[in-house]
């Protein structure tokens, strides 16, 4: 059985072998992990300094728990913990979604590339107009505070996405119904959604994943948790707070 202390090292001999290093296929093996870019560009900048600082117990680079620590951050309405990265990006913020004015449905977190936001993250005003245009990559992360039915749960943020998208590609619509299977979500299930571009990442709180393509849908889904009629103002807010100190 491998402790934690032996998995650091095992890992450090391989990231230090002239095997890994020399291997012109390094930063595919970093993406693949769900290593952000920044951390790409770490690793080229200063390979030894990089392979330090992703074996360091008190840091973590991917989502994929081969390197896991650092201190989730709560979201203070449910008290749901959040990580510190989502496939390979950086938290930016969290807040609660609410129905019915009392209802905390869910707890929802953003998590982002700090380099593609590096140009923007000093300027409010752009930072917002960054977060309404999904050519710039985030992961936006639910966990449910509460029993729901998936059905209840995809119809509520159809019932968001269908006006945003004007008429346009509403086929998309029920695709993105179909990739939540029929199961009861319980206190803790968790979704996550992944923007790049057209392509809509999800995966469900079975573990199961599904891609739609549609520019159209993913821009309603930006305005659906960033618009200025976002479903939870105290994470826009947080978000646009947490960016600007990446």
């Amino acid at each position: 059985m491998f402790t934690a202390r032996s998995t650091r090292f095992l890992g450090r001999k391989f990231l230090h072998s002239s095997a890994f290093r020399h291997n012109n296929h390094n930063q595919l093996w970093l993406a693949a992990a769900g290593v952000s870019t920044m951390a790409v560009v770490a690793w080229q900048t200063n390979p030894d300094s990089y392979y330090n600082s992703i074996l360091s117990p008190t840091l973590y680079r991917t989502s994929c728990d081969i390197i896991s620590a650092g201190t989730p951050i709560k979201e203070a309405a449910t008290g749901i913990l959040f990580p510190q990265l989502c496939n390979g990006m950086f938290f930016a913020g969290c807040g609660v979604r609410v129905k019915y004015g009392f209802v905390k449905v869910y707890a929802v977190a953003t998590y982002v590339d700090p380099v593609a936001l590096g140009a923007v993250k000093h300027s409010p005003a752009a930072v917002e107009e960054a977060l309404l245009d999904p050519t710039y990559p985030r992961t936006i992360k639910i966990i449910l505070n509460r029993n729901l039915s998936s059905e209840k749960f995809t119809a509520a943020i159809v019932e968001a996405l269908q006006p945003r998208m004007m008429g346009v590609d509403l086929d998309k619509l029920e695709a993105f119904q179909k990739l939540m299977p029929p199961v009861e979500l319980i206190p803790g299930a968790e979704v996550e959604m992944t923007i790049r571009g057209d392509t809509l990442l999800f995966k469900n709180p079975t573990g199961g994943v599904g891609t739609i393509h549609s520019l159209t849908l993913t821009k309603a889904l930006c305005d659906v948790y960033y618009g200025k009629q976002c479903v939870s103002p105290g994470h826009k807010e947080q978000v646009l707070a947490g960016i600007a100190k990446l």
